[in-house]
């Protein structure tokens, strides 16, 4: 079993969409991270009747490795709802935003675009000029 289908196993395991209450309602998008040293986190979304609550589960997982771990910097990502994705699983502007806030090396974080043909993209060529580069010192 691969990377990828290690990650895609673990955030299935998190697949299994439910209102908690009339207002929440959680699980599902699902997704899978892995840190620089490895280790797999995983995260949901969390959606709620006022949006500002709302989270999703890539930001979900990374905050779970932060917390969890102290680890800033992700190697890969899976993020999907019932299936593999297949030509998408695109984190929102928010986590794209979040994920390179968190490290300049997320710029080289890989995502899955499409498990059957192994297609990834970096988060760097979705976000190739972005905006806080001088913060870490690199323009």
């Amino acid at each position: 079993m691969d990377i990828w289908e290690q990650l895609y196993e673990k955030a299935r395991a998190e697949y299994h969409p439910e209102e908690v209450t009339p207002f929440f309602y959680a699980h599902n998008v699902v997704c899978a991270l892995e840190s620089a040293s490895g280790r797999i986190f995983t995260g949901f979304c969390v959606e709620a009747c006022s949006g500002v609550m709302n989270l999703c589960a890539e930001r979900v997982a990374a905050l779970n490795m932060y917390v969890n771990s102290g680890e800033t910097v992700i190697r890969r990502l899976i993020a999907f709802r019932d299936a593999p994705p297949s030509g998408s699983g695109m984190p929102c502007g928010a986590c794209r935003e979040f994920l390179m806030q968190l490290s300049p090396e997320n710029r080289n974080t890989e995502i899955m675009v499409d498990c059957a043909a192994r297609e990834t993209v970096t988060l760097g060529e979705l976000m190739p000029n972005w905006w806080g580069m001088y913060r870490y010192g690199e323009e």
